[in-house]
C-alpha cells in the first residue's frame, strides 16, 4: 500500500536542506559502499521500518523520508506516525518499501538525524511535564549545532516547547559582554538600543542581580532574563516588576530545578540542555525482504 503523504512540516528550509542531505549522503558514501556493491543486493525490494527500542516523542519523520527519497526516488511510503506523537518501545514509527542497495546507503544518515531530533523532542517533553500546571513556558536557546538549528528548534516544538529567538537578527538581547565592551551603564545602553532598533523590536536584557532587575525595568526593557540566578531570585523579581515586563529564567536549569523555577512565577524558562545535551532516541532501522 502506498500512502499519499505530503511533507508539509512548517518552517523547514527544504531547499537548503536538500543540499545538506546530498552532502550528508556523500560524506557517508565516501568512494562507494563496497559491502553492498560487492553483494547481489541491487534491485531487491525490501521493507525498511523504524523500530522504537524505548519510549519517546517522534520528531523528524519528514526529514527521514526526504533523505531516503534522495537515495531512492521510487521509495514507497507504507506508514508513518505524525511528528510530536508519543511512542512506546516496540512501536513501528515509519515503514517504507524500496531498493535494498539504495536504502542501505542512506539509512544510517537518515536514522542518525531521526534519533537526534526525536531525542530533543523526548527531552523537551520531560521539561514540559515537569512544569505542568504553571504558567511558565519552556523554550530553547541558540546552543544548537551549526546547520541544524531549524531542525533542532522544530524538534523542541514537537516536544511541546517553544522557541527563543531564531538568530541574532530576531531580537535584541543586551548582555554583560555588550556593556563591558561599550562601557555604558545599563540604563544608557537600553535607551540607545530603543532609539536605534525602532519601536517594533523588543528589548531583552540579561541581568545577574535583583538591583539590575529594577533598573532594567525602569529603563524600558521588555524582557528581563535572570542569568544564573536562583528560583528565590525569580520570586523576588516577579514581585518587583512582574506586571511591567516578561521575566525569563536562564542558565543552569535542569529537570531537578525546573519545577521550582516554574513555581517562582517566571514567564519563560530557557533551557540550553534541550538541544546541546538531549540524549539520542533509541530507534533502529530493520529490513525485511518483500515476498515476490
Amino acid at each position: 500500500m502506498t500512502l499519499d503523504y505530503t511533507e508539509s512540516t512548517p518552517n523547514f528550509p527544504w531547499e537548503t536542506l536538500d543540499t545538506d542531505i546530498i552532502n550528508w549522503l556523500s560524506e557517508d558514501a565516501g568512494r562507494g559502499d563496497i559491502t553492498t556493491d560487492s553483494l547481489p543486493i541491487a534491485g531487491i525490494q525490501i521493507e525498511a521500518y523504524v523500530l522504537a527500542k524505548s519510549d519517546g516523542v517522534l520528531a523528524g519523520g519528514p526529514v527521514f523520508l526526504r533523505i531516503l527519497r534522495k537515495a531512492d526516488p521510487d521509495l514507497k511510503l507504507n506508514n508513518i506516525l505524525p511528528d510530536s506523537t508519543p511512542f512506546h518501545k516496540g512501536d513501528i514509527l515509519v515503514s517504507v518499501t524500496g531498493d535494498a542497495a539504495k536504502l542501505l546507503r542512506a539509512e544510517r544518515t537518515a536514522l542518525n538525524l531521526l534519533n537526534h531530533l526525536s531525542g530533543i523532542a523526548t527531552y523537551t517533553a520531560k521539561f514540559v511535564v515537569y512544569t505542568a500546571g504553571t504558567n511558565a513556558k519552556i523554550v530553547d536557546t541558540r546552543k544548537t549545532l551549526p546547520g541544524l538549528r531549524a531542525l533542532e528548534k522544530y524538534a523542541v516544538r514537537c516536544g511541546g516547547g517553544a522557541n527563543h529567538r531564531s538568530d541574532l537578527s530576531a531580537g535584541v538581547m543586551l548582555k554583560d559582554n555588550h556593556l563591558a565592551i561599550v562601557g555604558a551603564e545599563l540604563e544608557d545602553a537600553i535607551r540607545l538600543l530603543k532609539k536605534n532598533v525602532g519601536h517594533t523590536v523588543k528589548i531583552e536584557v540579561e541581568v545577574d542581580d535583583i538591583d539590575q532587575v529594577e533598573r532594567a525595568a525602569d529603563a524600558g526593557a521588555d524582557i528581563i532574563m535572570l542569568d544564573n540566578m536562583t528560583p528565590d531570585d525569580g520570586r523576588e523579581a516577579v514581585q518587583l516588576v512582574g506586571d511591567q515586563v516578561i521575566i525569563e529564567a536562564s542558565g543552569g536549569v535542569t529537570l531537578e530545578t525546573v519545577r521550582d523555577w516554574a513555581e517562582s512565577g517566571v514567564d519563560i524558562i530557557s533551557v540550553g540542555l534541550l538541544t546541546h545535551s538531549a540524549p539520542s532516541a533509541n530507534l533502529s532501522v530493520e529490513f525485511r525482504k518483500v515476498a515476490e
